[in-house]
C-alpha cells in the first residue's frame, strides 16, 4: 500500500500491480457464507484475440461477480476457452502456409496436425487469459477449463453414448450446410446469408407421352393475353447445374392453369429422365412461371417437399463440389460453376432455354472461407430434436430458466417450435473423436472405447473394428459446459468441484447470435443428463457495433482491440493491424485512409477502467452498442474527477481521526448521506435487474455531480469556518461519502476505486487488505431523519446556481465579489436565507446579502439583474459590474428576438385546423407559454434599466 496518492490519475502505474495482488490473494476464489452466485464464462475461442464484444461482455459479468462478493454470497465465474474444431483447423492450416516449410495438414496426418493444433492452443490461450486480466476479469483461474481438457472429453463422450443407447442419437443421410473447401458440415451458424446479383433461368420441360394442355396468361388487369396449347412446362430456377439432380417439377394444387397436370409427367432435358409433376403447398404462384423443380439432394426446401412426396434422392456433387458419377458422363468432374455454364449451353443448343432474367438472390457463403455452401446430401450422425425441444420450451414457459430481457422468450420458442434434427458430426480432425467404430460392411458400434462397443455388439477379437474419423461440432461439448466444467459424470469430480452447490448457475450472460446454437442446447442438454436447469437467468446481450452502428469486420477495417484503448497504440501500429492479412488487399488504402481520418493521432492509453464503465454505461437492454471512444475519454475524465477529489479528502483530512458513530451537524452533510442511502438503494435495483445503463447513470451523477462537485463545495465552508465541531464532522462525512462511493463503484471500475480505496480506508479505521471484500453500501433508513435538510440543501443548489447564472451572462469574473439583494415572500425563505448566509457569500463571492422588504417593488430597486427562486426574487445591482448602456442594447435585442418567436407561436396557433394532432397542438401552446414567460421576465429586467 503506498503512504502517498500520485497528482493525477495514471492507470498504467497500477492497474498490473493490482491484478497481480488480488490473484495472488485468492480473492477470486469461492469464499463467503452467504448462497452461491455463479456465473458460467461463455468459453472463448482458441483462435486468436478477444474482439469487442468479449470486453463487453466480460465487464458485465465480472461487475455482477464483484458486485455479489461484495454482498457476501460465495461466488464462483467459471473460466475456460473452447477448441473452436474448424476455426482453429484454418488457423493452423494458415500458419502452416505462412511458415514456408512446405507442410500442410494432409502432408502431417492427423496425428502430426492435432500436434500443431496443441501447440497453438497454448499460445493462443494464454494471449486470451493475459487479455481477460488485463480488463480485470476476476474469475476463478485455478478451476480454469478448457473443452477438451481430459474430464469434458470424458463428459462428451459420456453424453454420447447414453443419448445413443436412448435412441436420441442416430446416423442417417441428410441435408447439411456443407463448405466445399473445408469438406465438413457446417452450422447454419457459420453461414452467412447476402443479397447478390444473380439471373433466373426459364427452361422449357417437354411433357412425357405426348401430353398437352391450353396455357393461358392474363396481364396485370386480369385480362387474357395469351391462350395457346403447350405440350411442355416452364420451370423457372436459380441453379441450372442442380436440375441433372431433379426428381420431380411442382406445381401449386389450386393454381388452375397446372392443376390438371399433377400425376403427369415431363422428361428431364439432357437427362432423357421421366419425372413426376407434383402438387404441393410450397409452390410461390406468382413467382417465376409458377412451376418449379424439385432437387431434394440438392436444396433444403426441396428436401422437405421430397420427403412429404417419398421422392428419389440424387446426389450430384463431390465434397469438393464437382459433379459425379450420378451426372451424365460429359459433365463429370467439372466444378459446380463450370458445369453450370456448360448446362446452359446444351440447353440453349437443344431448345430447352426460354430465357435469362437479372435476379437478386441471397446466397450463403461460409462465414470461414468465403465460399458458397452446397446442400448436400451425406451419411452424419443427427440429434432427435423433437422431446428435447419440448421439454426446453416447458423449462422456459414455466419459469425456471428466464430471459432478460422477456422478449427474447418469443425467439427462443420460435426456433423451439420449427426445429429440425441436429446434425453433430463434422468432418475435421480437431475435436472430440466420435466414439464410433465400424466393421467392414460399415455397421456402426458405440462404446466408451472399443472394448465397450465390441462386448456390447458380441464381437470376437478377430472382427476387424476402425473407428469413426469424423469429430463431433464444437456446440455439442460446448452444450455440456454447465456440467462438465463442475465435474460432470465423475462423481469424485463433481464433489470436488461442486457440483451440487454451483449447479444451476445464477446467470448467463450472452449475445442473442447464439440462443438457438449455444443457450437452448444447454437448457436441453443439462436437463436431459442431470434433471437440474443449467442457469436460473439468461441476460441477452445487443452486438457491439462501431459508432456509426456498422458490424465490427476486420473487412470493413473498423475492428477496435479493447486492450488498445487500454494500453494505447500508435497510429502506425494501428493502420498496420487493420490492413495486415486482409481477404481483400485491394481494400487496404481505403482503410488505411479512414483510419487516419478517425484516429490521426493514433489512440491514446485510457486504462481499463473508462473502457468498463462505457461498455455498462452503454448496456441498455438487448439492443446493439454503438461504441465510440469519445465516451471512454469522457469516462476517464470521470475516473480522473474521482482521482482529484479524493486527493481533496486527503488533504482535508491530514491527521483527522473520526471519533465514534457518524453525527452529522451540517445540513449540507445531512442532504449527501441521503443522497447517498437512496444512490445505495437504486445501485442495488439495477444490478438486481440487469440494467447496467442505468446502474452507471445513477453512479455518475452521484459521484460527479452530488459529491464531486456539490458536497466539496458545500464543505468548504465548514471546513474553513471557526466551527470546530462542523469541520469535524464535515471531514468525518467527506470520508464516509467517499470510502462508500468507492465501495458503490468498485464492480464497474475495480482498479481506481481500489487504488483510492487503499488511501482512503484507514482514515475511517479499515484496515482490510482489499475493497473487494468488502460490504456493498445499502440504504440507511437513519437518513428519512434528514428530509428537512435535503429539501434546504436543494434550495441552497437552485440559489447558487441562479446566481452563477447571473454571474455568466454579465461576464463578471468568478473572483470578483458582487453584493446581493434578497425579497424573500415567505418567512421560511428569509429564515433560509439567514441561516444559509455564509454558504452563500462563500459558494458565490457576495460582499453582502441585504434583505428586501416583500412589498418592495421592483421601481424601488437600482437597476439589477434578477432571478428567480421558487418566491424568492434575486437581485445583482449592475452599478460598477456592467455598461449599462450595453446591457440595454443587449436587452433589446433580445427582447424583439423573444418577442418576434412568440408572435410566430401564436400565429401558428390561429392557423391550426381541427386535423393537426393534438400533440402537436399542445407542444405549439406550451412552446409559446415558454416564450412569454421569457419576454415578460426580460421586459421586466429592461424596465429596471
Amino acid at each position: 500500500m503506498t503512504d502517498t496518492l500520485a497528482p493525477s490519475y495514471d492507470p498504467g502505474t497500477f492497474e498490473a500491480r493490482l491484478y497481480a495482488e488480488w490473484e495472488q490473494s485468492g480473492v477470486f476464489q469461492p469464499q463467503g457464507d452467504g448462497p452461491a452466485y455463479t456465473i458460467l464464462l461463455p468459453p472463448p475461442n482458441v483462435t486468436g484475440t478477444l474482439h469487442m464484444g468479449h470486453a463487453f461482455q466480460h465487464t458485465l459479468q465480472d461487475a455482477l461477480i464483484r458486485y455479489h462478493r461484495m454482498l457476501g454470497d460465495r461466488t464462483l465465474w467459471q473460466m475456460g476457452t473452447d477448441h473452436a474444431g474448424i476455426a482453429t483447423e484454418m488457423v493452423v492450416s494458415r500458419n502452416l502456409a505462412l511458415e514456408g516449410k512446405g507442410e500442410t495438414r494432409d502432408s502431417l496426418g492427423r496425428d502430426g496436425f492435432i500436434e500443431k493444433v496443441w501447440e497453438w492452443k497454448g499460445q493462443s490461450g494464454d494471449t486470451i487469459e493475459r487479455q481477460m486480466r488485463r480488463l480485470g476479469a476476476s474469475g476463478d483461474w485455478s478451476r480454469k477449463t478448457f473443452t477438451m481438457d481430459p474430464l469434458p472429453s470424458q463428459a462428451v463422450v459420456e453424453a454420447f453414448v447414453r443419448l445413443h443407447e436412448e435412441g436420441l442419437i442416430y446416423r442417417g443421410q441428410r441435408l447439411v450446410n456443407w463448405d466445399p473447401v473445408l469438406k465438413t458440415a457446417i452450422s447454419d451458424l457459420e453461414v452467412i446469408s447476402e443479397e447478390e446479383d444473380g439471373s433466373l433461368w426459364s427452361i422449357r420441360y417437354p411433357l412425357a407421352e405426348g401430353a398437352s394442355y391450353e396455357h393461358i396468361e392474363v396481364d396485370a388487369d386480369g385480362n387474357e393475353a395469351l391462350r395457346e396449347t403447350r405440350d411442355y412446362l416452364v420451370v423457372a430456377t436459380t441453379r441450372p447445374e442442380t436440375m441433372l439432380g431433379d426428381t420431380a417439377a411442382m406445381v401449386h394444387p389450386d393454381d388452375a392453369r397446372y392443376a390438371q397436370l399433377i400425376g403427369k409427367s415431363v422428361v428431364l432435358p439432357l437427362t432423357g429422365r421421366t419425372i413426376p409433376v407434383i402438387g404441393d403447398g410450397y409452390v410461390d404462384r406468382a413467382f417465376g412461371t409458377g412451376v418449379v423443380k424439385v432437387t431434394p439432394a440438392h436444396d433444403f426446401n426441396d428436401y422437405q417437399v421430397g420427403q412429404r412426396h417419398g421422392l428419389p434422392m440424387i446426389n450430384l456433387f463431390t465434397p469438393d463440389a464437382a459433379l459425379n458419377e450420378n451426372a451424365p458422363e460429359r459433365y463429370r468432374g467439372l466444378d459446380r460453376f463450370d458445369a453450370r455454364k456448360a448446362v446452359l449451353a446444351d440447353l440453349e443448343a437443344e431448345g430447352f432455354l426460354v430465357e435469362t432474367k437479372p435476379h437478386k438472390l441471397q446466397v450463403p457463403r461460409g462465414d470461414r472461407t468465403g465460399q458458397v455452401i452446397e446442400p448436400y446430401l451425406t451419411d452424419q450422425w443427427f440429434v432427435a430434436m423433437e422431446g428435447f425441444a419440448k421439454r426446453g420450451m416447458d423449462l422456459v414457459e414455466s419459469g425456471e430458466v428466464r430471459f432478460v430481457p422477456p422478449n427474447w422468450t418469443n425467439t427462443y420458442r420460435h426456433w423451439m417450435e420449427n426445429i429440425q434434427d441436429w446434425c453433430i458430426s463434422r468432418q475435421l480432425w480437431w475435436g472430440h473423436r466420435i466414439p464410433a467404430w465400424y466393421d467392414a460392411d460399415g455397421r456402426a458400434y458405440v462404446g466408451r472405447d472399443e472394448a465397450e462397443a465390441r462386448a456390447k455388439a458380441g464381437l470376437g477379437a478377430d472382427v476387424a473394428l476402425t473407428q469413426d474419423t469424423d469429430v463431433l461440432e464444437t456446440w455439442f461439448s460446448s452444450g455440456l459446459w454447465p456440467i462438465n466444467t463442475m465435474g460432470w459424470p465423475d462423481e469424485a469430480a463433481m464433489a470436488e468441484r461442486g457440483f451440487e452447490q454451483f449447479v444451476p448457475s445464477s446467470v448467463l450472460v450472452t449475445g442473442f447470435d447464439i440462443i438457438f446454437f449455444w443457450v437452448a442446447r444447454m437448457i436441453m442438454l443439462t436437463d436431459h443428463l442431470t434433471g437440474q436447469v443449467p442457469f436460473r437467468d439468461v441476460y441477452m446481450t445487443g452486438l457491439v457495433r462501431d459508432r456509426d452502428g456498422q458490424k465490427m469486420s476486420k473487412s470493413k477495417g473498423n475492428v477496435l482491440d479493447p486492450l488498445d484503448i487500454i494500453d494505447g497504440i500508435s497510429i502506425e501500429d494501428l493502420v498496420a493491424k487493420r490492413t495486415t492479412g486482409l481477404m481483400k488487399p485491394k481494400d487496404a488504402p481505403k482503410i488505411e485512409k479512414a483510419t487516419r481520418k478517425e484516429f490521426p493521432e493514433g489512440i491514446a492509453a485510457h486504462g481499463a477502467d473508462p473502457l468498463r464503465f462505457t461498455m455498462a454505461a452503454l448496456a441498455g437492454p438487448g439492443r446493439d452498442i454503438k461504441f465510440d471512444l469519445g465516451r471512454a475519454e469522457g469516462y476517464k475524465n470521470f475516473c480522473n474527477k474521482l482521482w482529484n477529489a479524493t486527493r481533496f479528502v486527503l488533504m482535508n483530512t491530514e491527521g483527522f481521526q473520526p471519533g465514534g458513530a457518524l453525527e452529522p451537524a451540517t445540513d449540507a452533510e445531512k442532504w449527501i448521506l441521503a443522497r447517498l442511502a437512496g444512490t445505495a438503494d437504486e445501485a442495488r435495483t439495477h444490478f438486481e435487474s440487469y440494467r447496467f445503463d442505468l446502474l452507471a447513470q445513477t453512479l455518475y451523477e452521484f459521484a460527479w455531480n452530488d459529491f464531486c462537485d456539490w458536497f466539496v463545495e458545500l464543505a468548504k465552508p465548514a471546513l474553513l469556518g471557526d466551527d470546530a465541531a462542523a469541520a469535524g464532522s464535515t471531514r468525518h462525512t467527506l470520508l464516509h461519502v467517499l470510502e462508500s462511493l468507492l465501495r458503490l463503484l468498485h464492480p464497474l471500475i475495480p482498479f481506481v476505486t481500489e487504488e483510492l480505496w487503499r488511501q482512503v480506508a484507514p482514515r475511517v479505521g479499515i484496515e482490510a487488505e482489499t475493497i473487494s471484500l468488502q460490504p456493498y453500501p445499502a440504504y440507511d433508513a437513519r437518513v428519512a431523519d434528514y428530509a428537512q435538510a435535503t429539501t434546504d440543501i436543494e434550495w441552497l443548489k437552485q440559489m447558487v446556481t441562479a446566481l452563477r447564472r447571473i454571474r455568466s451572462e454579465l461576464g463578471v469574473s468568478p473572483s470578483k465579489q458582487v453584493p446581493l439583494l434578497a425579497r424573500p415572500r415567505t418567512e421560511h425563505d428569509a429564515t433560509r436565507l439567514q441561516r444559509c448566509a455564509s454558504q452563500l457569500r462563500s459558494l458565490n463571492r457576495l460582499s453582502d446579502i441585504q434583505i428586501v422588504d416583500s412589498g418592495t417593488p421592483d421601481a424601488d430597486l437600482p437597476p439589477a439583474a434578477s432571478a428567480l427562486v421558487g418566491e424568492l426574487a434575486l437581485f445583482v445591482p449592475l452599478e460598477g459590474l456592467v455598461d449599462l448602456d450595453a446591457e440595454r442594447a443587449r436587452l433589446d435585442k433580445e427582447i424583439a428576438r423573444v418577442s418576434s418567436e412568440k408572435d410566430k407561436s401564436a400565429a401558428k396557433l390561429a392557423k391550426f385546423s381541427d386535423k393537426v394532432p393534438a400533440a402537436v397542438v399542445d407542444q405549439e401552446r406550451q412552446r409559446l407559454v415558454d416564450w412569454t414567460a421569457q419576454y415578460d421576465a426580460l421586459t421586466a429586467q429592461r424596465a429596471r434599466l
